[in-house]
């Protein structure tokens, strides 16, 4: 065979191995847009993970602590062997999503309305979808970071590092994160000013951290009063987090993954739509 030949046969294998699927396509971009953004998170690491961990502690010590021994006296909760035990789950739930929303609607509001470097981001040769995916994905490690530092609270208060670090767990609390983040993306997209920000912050975000089931059970709820906790997203997440650290797998609510999994899959083709129509 000469040289010529053999050329021409490797050639069309050299080809096959740089051909990639829309999808890998997608997912390499998503990468690309997370990386600007985990360049300058990666140096603020402590101060991230911190960010969230004042409230969440509050909450311990006033309602776990104080309120909780009176309520241990004459209750017993429905998960966790205390009142401090039921609500550390919610806490490690409100601790992630205030800091995905949050960290992601004031990152993209910096980037439109003060250092104006969010034009250029919207010329990248990448899909739209890529453009939320990779903000998203930076929401999600803001919120996991916090919530890991509200699980080694959990876990010193309890002594159960166990019950906060199952499969089931962390898998609902990624989940959680992203839709939370994508929903920071969408407001961030949308928002003329900082102040804009606040008001989603308290009338989104301050009622669902009460009313997601973090500091009572939905379940013992009147039905008037449970369409209304079941409407919010937080409440799905509280209910696996606390059923995957204190009960047995099967009577754990499966429910919550398809619940969340359609919100983040909404929220991404809203957010996709929001970028491919942004004229910032």
């Amino acid at each position: 065979m000469t040289v010529d030949a053999e050329h021409r046969l490797v050639r069309p294998g050299r080809h096959r191995r740089t051909i990639r699927t829309p999808l890998q396509t997608l997912w390499r971009d998503s990468l690309t847009v997370f990386w600007g953004d985990w360049l300058e998170l990666r140096v603020r690491i402590p101060q991230v993970a911190a960010s969230g961990l004042v409230s969440p502690l509050i909450y311990i010590l006033a309602f776990g602590l104080g309120l909780g021994n009176a309520i241990d006296r004459v209750s017993t909760p429905s998960a966790g062997d205390s009142y401090l035990e039921f609500i550390l789950p919610g806490m490690v739930a409100l601790s992630s999503m205030v800091i995905s929303f949050g960290g992601t609607t004031f990152s993209i509001c910096g980037d439109r309305l003060f250092t104006k470097t969010f034009e250029e981001m919207l010329l990248y040769p990448v899909h739209p979808l890529a453009l939320y995916l990779g903000k998203m994905m930076a929401g999600v490690v803001r919120g996991m970071l916090t919530a890991g530092s509200v699980i080694l609270v959990a876990v010193v208060f309890t002594g159960q590092p166990g019950s906060f670090l199952h499969p089931l767990f962390l898998l609902l609390l990624v989940l959680n994160c992203a839709v939370f983040a994508g929903l920071g993306v969408i407001v961030g997209l949308n928002v003329k000013s900082l102040e804009s920000v606040g008001l989603f912050n308290n009338f989104l975000i301050v009622p669902m951290s009460f009313l997601g089931g973090t500091f009572f059970d939905p379940a013992s709820l009147p039905m008037v009063l449970k369409g209304i906790v079941y409407v919010l997203p937080l409440t799905y997440t509280t209910i696996g987090l606390r059923a995957a650290a204190y009960r047995p797998l099967a009577e754990f609510p499966w429910y919550s993954f398809p619940v969340l999994l359609a919100v983040a899959i909404a929220l991404a083709a809203v957010g996709a739509y929001q970028f491919s129509h942004q004229q910032d």
